[in-house]
């Protein structure tokens, strides 16, 4: 079977085996080929030693107990620039879950695919020959989209506890199927995530998130057990169900505006958000007999706090626990459009800050996907972005001329008063009709031409500053409602 490796690849392989030693691709390189996909990285393993292949290579680095050496290339490509060479290796004892407690360096690439967690990333090519090894029928398994671990899977599990995430990280993120022995090996030793770092989890976490079917996975770790090592405010939805304005109860709702923003493609902090932007109703659930309906007053205050713990205990970054907890707390700024004021809408802006302001609109789409709803922007919504974006421009006034009124007093000794409002909105009326004028040079210029005026003229050229200006804040305006097809 030939495949397609970059040459940068080749060349790290046939300067080994130049060497007197055998090289072949191996793990999720190898994988994502068969399976039609870039890889993301690329990993070649051999029977020499970690000193023997800084003598093939002498500007390689070496700084971790495992053997591998990093192979530094000159390439634009990211994913090519260091090409990781790994002596075969076998490993025993897993004292802390994570870990070998011992590691030797191997002659066998049997050993080496023996000590690998899932058949699809047991699989190793020699792109020489193009020649598959593959003794635990991984090519068959990626040919039927299953997983399952390389021989027991409880043995497996009990090596390495963070093998339990990465297996429904694969799922959701290649689209398998979790083989039904394997499965059940994660729920017998799903305690074992207990044992791994919260940054090791955090980081399987990201991955799963950042995945086609973060649903998916994130249903799978409840149904496995996991999710209560991850983030065990979630599964509190679970049952709960909400107002007559949803369709799925908490839990799901949650979910499933997660998936909105992954099928968006929108980025991590916007899918965290979704994910927890309803994690405190079950707290704040309470019955209305006047509304015959449950209510969630201040949900969105408690949960921006119970999601800013959250995202601390799993040791996420400040400036991600800081934008996802503010886009919790503030997820509820959605009023009827036809009552709420602009300097509402500019609180919000406040609020949130004007950076985050377009992901707080966004989080408002998943939320309202996420309750069952087909329809993404209602009339509603697409009024509320016109207001947004109205607050956000900047108005049409004399503030944005190159001279004021201080400039005026000063440079052409002009008393405070009337006169100076009707110098500036005249300036600006030439400024609109070509923004090329609005220089200090030819501002100065009509402006020593205006004080030669009568105070009536003045006034009127003034006046007429004033009109031209809110025609064309008008028109602003018009436009920004079409552009939202609201007008």
């Amino acid at each position: 079977m030939q495949m397609s490796v970059p040459i940068e690849v080749r060349t790290v392989a046939d300067a080994l085996r130049n060497a007197g030693f055998e090289a072949y691709l191996v793990g999720g390189c190898v994988r994502d080929m068969l399976m039609g996909r870039k890889p993301k990285d690329w990993d070649v393993t051999t029977n020499a030693t970690p000193e023997e292949i800084q003598k093939v290579f002498p500007e390689s680095f070496y700084e971790n107990d495992f053997g591998t050496v990093g192979v530094k290339l000159e390439t634009e490509d990211e994913t090519l620039r260091v090409i990781e060479v790994t002596p075969y290796r076998t490993e025993s004892g897993y004292t802390d879950k994570r870990r070998p407690d011992a590691v030797s360096f191997g002659q066998s690439l049997d050993e080496d695919l023996a000590r690998r967690d899932f058949t699809i990333n047991a699989i190793a090519y020699d792109e020489s020959k193009g020649h598959l090894v593959d003794p635990y029928k991984g090519q068959k398994d990626i040919e039927s989209r299953v997983l399952r671990t390389v021989r027991d899977p409880r043995e497996r599990f009990e090596e390495d506890g963070l093998r339990l995430m990465r297996a429904v990280r694969f799922v959701a993120e290649l689209g398998l199927a979790l083989d039904a022995e394997t499965a059940a090996g994660i729920q017998e030793k799903s305690h074992n995530l207990g044992h791994i770092s919260k940054e090791r989890i955090r980081d399987e976490f990201v991955k799963l998130l950042k995945s086609d079917q973060p649903m998916m996975g994130i249903v799978l770790c409840q149904q496995l057990g996991l999710l209560q090592y991850i983030a065990p405010d979630l599964p509190r939805g679970i049952g709960v169900d909400q107002n007559q304005a949803h369709s799925y109860d908490v839990f799901e709702h949650n979910l499933r505006s997660l998936q909105h923003a992954a099928d968006k493609g929108w980025d991590l902090n916007l899918r965290l958000s979704a994910l927890f932007h309803d994690i405190s109703k079950p707290e704040t659930r309470r019955w209305s007999d006047e509304k015959k309906d449950w209510t969630f007053h201040g949900h969105e205050v408690v949960g921006g706090r119970v999601a800013k713990k959250a995202l601390e205990d799993l040791k996420f970054s400040r400036e991600t626990i800081e934008k996802v907890s503010k886009m919790v707390r503030w997820h509820m700024f959605f009023s009827d459009p036809d009552q709420v004021t602009l300097s509402a809408v500019r609180r919000t802006i406040r609020n949130v800050g004007e950076e985050n302001i377009e992901d707080l609109l966004n989080l408002r789409v998943c939320d309202r996907i996420g309750t069952g709803r087909p329809k993404e922007q209602p009339f509603r919504f697409r009024k509320y972005k016109a207001m947004v974006e109205e607050a956000l421009r900047d108005p049409i006034s004399v503030g944005m001329l190159k001279t004021d009124g201080n400039r005026l007093m000063s440079q052409f000794h002009v008393e405070p008063g009337p006169k100076i409002g009707w110098i500036l909105n005249a300036l600006l009326e030439e400024v609109l009709e070509d923004p090329k004028k609005n220089t200090e040079k030819y501002l100065d210029a009509k402006t020593e031409e205006y004080l030669k005026l009568s105070d009536k003229d003045l006034q009127d050229l003034g006046e007429a500053g004033r009109k031209k200006k809110e025609e064309k804040e008008e028109e602003a305006l018009k436009e920004i409602l079409k552009k939202h097809h609201v007008s």
